[in-house]
């Protein structure tokens, strides 16, 4: 996909508009959509914007969304919709603030966003979590565009061979995906916020195990640590445990340098191939 081909970024599909007190308007853009409905990581885009905005009207300093979580009441459509806010409080360093997404008159979607502001040169003190060793991009598997995925034309995904067998029909007994994900929107490189998009940019790491269709994600829980550096990213999504139809995953991302700048959970309904309730 070339750069004149992208129709829109993912900052102009994220935008809001303010239409009164603690009230913003949007335009869920078709874009980001995963067979029609749009992606989780992108609607907490749409409504870390709107909790940005509130933020700044009631005279917030902060300029990152640290901390969000995102509960998936109903899948909007694509179209004109409107953020209700609520700031919750103001700090000296966060700030609170609670947004729901509404279509039509019904709440689609509705978040609890910490803000904050994160430093270019923050130094790490300690950490667990270490990037995954992954095969060199011109040894991954390229994702197609599929016509049903239209996420896939705004996202670069190389899947690491390890995790990708799914891709050519060939199951696996580990629940992960392992790649590299650049954001094919025209921006020059990640920043603090587009991570909320890639916190759920993965493929379900129950494709690898052999699940169907659409995965929806229930609630998602995402964490913005540091200013990521560079284009590309290294992410790990893996599976906690599938149970009752539900699957509880968690997602790692590394930035350029090797550290970690990101990091999700999500609990998402899942379905298999004649599986018998």
């Amino acid at each position: 996909m070339h750069d004149e081909e992208i129709t829109q970024s993912l900052r102009d599909a994220a935008a809001v508009e303010p239409l009164s007190d603690g009230r913003y308007s949007v335009a869920i853009s078709d874009a980001y959509t995963v067979l029609g409905r749009p992606n989780g990581g992108y609607l907490q885009c749409v409504l870390g914007s709107g909790a940005l905005a509130a933020a700044s009207d009631a005279g917030s300093n902060h300029v990152h969304v640290t901390a969000i979580t995102t509960n998936y009441v109903a899948a909007p459509t694509a179209g004109p919709a409107e953020l209700v806010t609520e700031v919750r409080r103001v700090g000296r360093g966060v700030s609170f603030v609670h947004v729901t997404l509404v279509q039509d008159g019904a709440v689609t979607t509705e978040s609890l966003v910490t803000l904050g502001t994160l430093r270019p040169d923050s130094l790490v003190r300690y950490a667990d979590a270490s990037a995954p060793h992954l095969a060199p991009l011109e040894e991954c598997i390229r994702r197609t565009v599929d016509e049903e995925v239209k996420l896939m034309e705004v996202v670069d995904f190389r899947l690491d061979p390890s995790s990708a067998g799914w891709l050519s029909g060939v199951p696996t007994d580990r629940g992960e995906v392992l790649g590299w994900l650049r954001l094919n929107d025209g921006a020059a490189s990640w920043d603090a916020w587009s991570l909320l998009f890639a916190s759920d940019g993965l493929p379900p790491g129950t494709f690898p195990l052999g699940s169907s269709g659409w995965v929806p994600t229930l609630q998602l829980t995402s964490y913005v640590r540091r200013i990521p550096v560079g284009e590309w990213l290294r992410a790990r999504q893996w599976c906690i445990v599938i149970a009752d139809d539900t699957v509880d995953e968690r997602c790692e991302l590394f930035d350029e340098r090797g550290e970690m700048v990101g990091s999700s959970s999500q609990l998402a309904m899942v379905r298999f191939p004649g599986a018998v309730r």
